[in-house]
């Protein structure tokens, strides 16, 4: 301890450390979950080709998706394979119009159509994930929420679409293992931060003795 100081922390010091703290460790956490998400993704992707009905009632747009600068939304639509069976395919992005009260006019095929593309755990997710969401615009969706929802039994994988229709739109996917060095940087970067918090708080907890009066 340095000559003249004491430790004697002010409750505001010690309340901004660990607010600090806890937001870079689970800021941290959330950058590692991302890239280990994308390294299992990665080792599980897999091709496949299937043939159904698409169910346009049922489409929902994925908000927030941006392709060359310019704002959209990814395309979901549950497809029939048969016997009651169902699969949500990501078909691609769509621009989204000027008025955010307006939804794009999506082209879909009408009757049976073979669509192509890689197996998915999951469609994109946003950093928070909250209550279910429900209505044609969402940030994301999770599987067994929009089963329950829709009554339709869903195969416990999406499709990323990438051949077989024209419909005007956009399939430009990035790599299942795109991302992976950024998010572990950015999980250090912020586990950093925490630490540096913790070593801030105890460092302003040192405060100069006063000396008693003569």
């Amino acid at each position: 301890m340095p000559a003249g100081y004491s430790f004697r922390p002010r409750p505001w010091t010690l309340a901004l450390a660990a607010a600090a703290c806890a937001a870079g460790i689970a800021l941290g956490n959330w950058q590692a979950r991302r890239a280990d998400d994308k390294r299992a993704l990665a080792e599980n992707v897999q091709s496949i080709a299937v043939h159904g009905v698409f169910l346009p009632e049922r489409t929902v747009f994925l908000d927030n998706k941006v392709r060359h600068h310019r704002a959209g939304y990814e395309v979901v639509t549950p497809l029939r394979l048969g016997e009651g069976i169902h699969v949500l395919v990501n078909r691609g992005w769509i621009e989204a119009p000027p008025r955010r009260d307006q939804l794009p006019p999506v082209i879909t095929p009408q009757g049976p159509v073979r669509v192509e593309g890689l197996m998915l755990p999951h469609l994109p997710r946003p950093m928070k994930v909250g209550e279910p969401q429900k209505g044609p615009v969402r940030q994301s969706v999770e599987l067994k929420a929009f089963a329950a929802e829709t009554g339709l039994p869903l195969q416990a994988f999406v499709i990323e679409q990438h051949r077989g229709i024209a419909d005007g739109l956009l399939r430009e996917w990035p790599k299942p293992d795109a991302g992976i060095e950024k998010h572990q940087a950015y999980s250090f970067q912020w586990y950093s931060l925490a630490g540096l918090a913790v070593v801030l708080g105890l460092v302003f907890s040192f405060r100069k003795r006063e000396n008693p009066p003569q």
